[in-house]
């Protein structure tokens, strides 16, 4: 029965999609649209495109649209530590400018402050900031603002290129993005690849490698088929084809979900909390993660501040996994979640009256929802592997 919602759902959501939509911050263009009508920056606005889209990513000031064509439109802004960067050579872009015209592209990911873009072909193209190495493609003597090179060689997408293997280039089916890291994974052996920030062995690589700007095999990630990974500020999950949910790097805040007792994890380290569930879907804050299961529930943990844990008027970090509740999920299954540096966002369909959510009635709160600080509704292809897994294409963030 869920998965009939599942495939009712993301059908209703795929043509939902073809139209793009934007709320929030409008600094330097990155909704798309114009915000000059009082209160049009909270409500959801429809950003003009010239054919139907398939996918959306976006970061802290950017946004990338994927058409059904494989075209890729942007529009915002890149910074670096240094300020604004722009989106291109030609500064910030308050409205969508298309990228890559001469590649098309299968799936798009963003970082906090990069886009990765993966061809057809399974080659990865990235542009933005690549101070901490994550656009895989550019050496550490460019990484700020390109140095003699100008800024034109990390604002225009460049193709990453990666050690070949028994003499053939590899090529990727997967790309996946955190805040300041880039993941990809090989078409050919499912190996996992990985580029950018790694000062707490959120990549998976050796402690010695404080950032990778090129490509490296990610060997702690060896023997599973991972069919999502999702980085935040410094800590990374990941979600492999038996629905086991794992996490590695830092700590602090219980963002690694292992226990007050835990502590940094140099490798993916399996979630035991979550054990007794069969999870389909992982996403990382900056400071918070969550897992949704099969059966429509959704966990969360970390850094308690900003309502972001949808706990109430809780502010407590969490250690380990905890169902989210809230009356907006009662009779809702929950598909998919994003989050981002202060918010999060669950994708649910209605479940049939039969279907009440499963567990324990008592964990589901009935109390009002405020605030924003419990679940509440917001108004107004498939690829083969290695693996041997299929998923619907999809966008990272």
């Amino acid at each position: 029965m869920f998965e009939d919602l599942h495939r009712k759902v993301y059908k209703q959501c795929h043509l939902w999609l073809s139209q793009v939509y934007t709320f929030g911050c409008n600094d330097d263009g990155a909704l798309g649209r114009s915000t000059t009508r009082e209160g049009s920056e909270t409500t959801p606005g429809r950003v003009t495109l010239d054919g139907p889209a398939a996918a959306v990513s976006a970061g802290d000031s950017h946004t990338a649209a994927l058409m059904t064509d494989g075209r890729v439109f942007a529009w915002g802004s890149f910074r670096d530590s240094s300020g604004l960067m722009g989106l291109t050579g030609a500064g910030p872009q308050p409205s969508p400018t298309q990228l890559l015209e001469s590649v098309r592209v299968a799936q798009i990911a963003s970082g906090s402050d990069h886009l990765a873009c993966l061809s057809d072909g399974g080659d990865i193209y990235t542009c933005g900031c690549a101070e901490q190495g994550q656009l895989g493609r550019v050496a550490e003597v460019f990484a700020k603002r390109g140095g003699r090179r100008g800024l034109g060689f990390v604002l225009e997408p460049g193709i990453v290129h990666c050690k070949r293997v028994r003499g053939k280039t590899i090529q990727f089916d997967k790309i996946w993005a955190g805040q300041y890291v880039t993941f990809a994974r090989s078409k050919a052996s499912g190996d996992v690849y990985a580029f950018g920030l790694n000062n707490y062995c959120q990549l998976g690589l050796p402690q010695k490698v404080h950032s990778a700007f090129m490509p490296q095999q990610a060997k702690t990630f060896d023997n599973k088929c991972w069919v999502k990974i999702n980085g935040g500020q410094h800590h990374t999950l990941a979600l492999d084809d038996q629905g086991r949910v794992y996490s590695l790097g830092r700590k602090e805040y219980g963002r690694l979900g292992l226990g007050e007792e835990g502590d940094d994890q140099a490798s993916p380290t399996l979630l035991t909390s979550l054990s007794g569930v069969t999870c389909t879907d992982v996403a990382c804050g900056s400071c918070v993660s969550y897992a949704v299961t099969e059966e429509g529930a959704a966990y969360a943990w970390g850094m308690g501040t900003n309502g972001q844990l949808g706990n109430g008027n809780d502010d407590d970090d969490r250690w380990t996994p905890e169902r989210m509740s809230g009356r907006a999920l009662q009779t809702r299954a929950v598909l998919r979640v994003s989050a981002g540096g202060q918010h999060s966002v669950l994708l649910a369909g209605d479940r049939p009256p039969a279907a009440a959510a499963p567990g324990d009635p008592s964990q589901v709160s009935s109390t009002t929802d405020a605030a924003g600080l419990r679940p509440g509704v917001a108004e107004n292809g498939v690829a083969a592997s290695a693996c041997n897994e299929a998923v619907p294409a999809t966008a990272s963030s």
